[in-house]
């Protein structure tokens, strides 16, 4: 079977290793096959030189911020010079602050505690920040970014807003808004702005003083360091100014004695610490800041030489596959991160993700990606399929995933599947799925990671 494919692209060989490249996975037809991973806007491997440093960290592991041991001042050095790292990563002005946080979603319900008035986002936005505020207006994108900035701008003369809150990628198709008109429009509202880096961060280089932006969230699953940790980088006036996210050891500067009302009297640590309550992640901190050590160097090239030519192959290829329709935004989006999402006309999203695995090694999402809105209006209530690139990825892997969609339209799937336990799957399924003996799971919700 020969499929029309455009000119190979060349590949790129100085980006930095990742974990797992070489990962084989068994197929339900047989054999074994390299994995394609496809899956990165959901989570990305481990970058190989991440991998070595907690490795080294690891004999080094004890508590922070008051132990006198010598492990323990390496780590409470790692935990506080890591915030230097993250902070030239996004270009954060000197005065802004970097708080340690579990990923996106966790530091943007930090600072949704923070804001003190309404917020106006988009329609377009994940749920983290659709659902992490409940006070203010969802304005639907409208068919263009033109039209859409427009709206946005009568939104914010309409009504008072204290702020914006916008992705700087959409984790469904990989567009780009244009972050600095949208801080222009939002600032001259006296709105400060906040943006949702977690597919940005990975692709482009992002510049809170270039761009004007008040607050960034990011995730270090997302940026090559999946360890735990994440960051809320920004303004401090807000931060210092709200009550703790956590209350407890490390958030305080003084605790005194229980007063004859019950209470007890507590001075507050100023933000980061502020926020930080409890024994932080070191190996996830670790792992972040050295991944955005290491992206620093290469980000202003994923884009130009790696991510452009694949991102080109995979759309160009989709149009000439029979019933497949990839989903877009807005007509005139000015860039676009390697995220595809499809529909393939008569095929639930679930049976072909389920098929390009189980036949082919190539591991996709189905769904609506935790943008239920978006999804909705962009394919339907069936959801879609998506496609994402990192820096591992190759024209081959392009290559791969096109061909398994042509054999599917053309022939239909070789296996049987169901629906099995909400999800998709091979009936039977002759693979291991249970290489570290960890015993049967337990169901998982249908709305997971971005």
């Amino acid at each position: 079977m020969t499929a029309v494919l455009p000119t190979p692209c060349a590949a790129t060989t100085d980006l930095p290793e990742l974990v797992g490249t070489d990962l084989r996975v068994p197929l339900v037809t047989g054999g074994w096959v390299r994995a394609v991973n496809l899956d990165l806007a959901a989570s990305a491997p481990a970058l190989r030189a991440v991998a070595d440093h907690v490795a080294e960290l690891l004999p080094h592991h004890a508590s922070v911020h008051r132990g006198a041991g010598y492990a323990s001042q390496v780590c409470t050095a790692v935990v506080e010079r890591g915030r230097d790292a993250v902070a030239a990563f996004v270009g954060a002005r000197e005065d802004d602050v970097v708080v340690w946080t579990r990923n996106t979603t966790d530091a943007l319900n930090l600072l949704a505690a923070c804001v003190p008035g309404p917020v106006l986002r988009l329609d377009l936005e994940h749920h983290a920040t659709l659902l992490a505020w409940r006070s203010g207006r969802v304005l639907e994108a409208a068919p263009t970014v033109e039209q859409t900035l427009r709206d946005l701008a009568a939104a914010l003369a309409a009504e008072p807003f204290a702020l914006v809150a916008v992705t700087g990628a959409s984790n469904v198709t990989g567009e780009v808004p244009p972050l600095r008109r949208i801080v222009e429009l939002a600032h001259a509202a006296g709105a400060r702005v906040v943006v949702d880096a977690a597919q940005l961060a990975p692709h482009r280089r992002v510049d809170l003083a270039a761009t004007g932006a008040d607050y960034l969230a990011l995730s270090g699953h997302k940026l090559y360091a999946p360890y735990g940790a994440g960051a809320l980088v920004g303004r401090r006036d807000w931060l210092d100014a709200a009550e703790p996210y956590l209350v407890g050891g490390g958030a305080v500067t003084a605790v005194g004695a229980v007063d004859a009302t019950g209470a007890t009297p507590v001075s507050w640590a100023p933000a980061p610490h502020r926020h930080e309550a409890g024994t932080p992640n070191v190996l996830g901190v670790a792992a972040l800041a050295r991944a955005c050590r290491v992206l620093d160097g290469v980000v202003d090239t994923i884009a130009p030489t790696h991510e452009r030519a694949l991102l080109a192959r995979l759309t160009d290829a989709l149009d000439g596959v029979p019933g497949v329709r990839a989903l877009r935004i807005w007509a005139d989006a000015p860039d676009r991160v390697a995220v595809v999402s499809f529909a393939v006309d008569g095929v639930a999203p679930g049976l072909v993700a389920a098929y390009l695995s189980a036949e082919h090694g190539i591991a996709v999402r189905d769904g609506k990606f935790c943008a239920h809105p978006l999804v909705d209006r962009a394919a339907g209530a069936t959801g879609a399929v998506r496609a994402s690139f990192g820096l591992a990825s190759t024209a081959e892997d392009v290559d791969r995933l096109v061909e398994a969609l042509r054999e599917l339209v053309a022939h239909g799937p070789r296996w049987d599947y169901a629906v099995v336990d909400g999800r998709w799957a091979p009936t039977p399924d002759p693979r291991d799925l249970d290489p570290f003996g960890l015993g049967p799971a337990a169901g998982a919700p249908g709305c997971g990671s971005r």
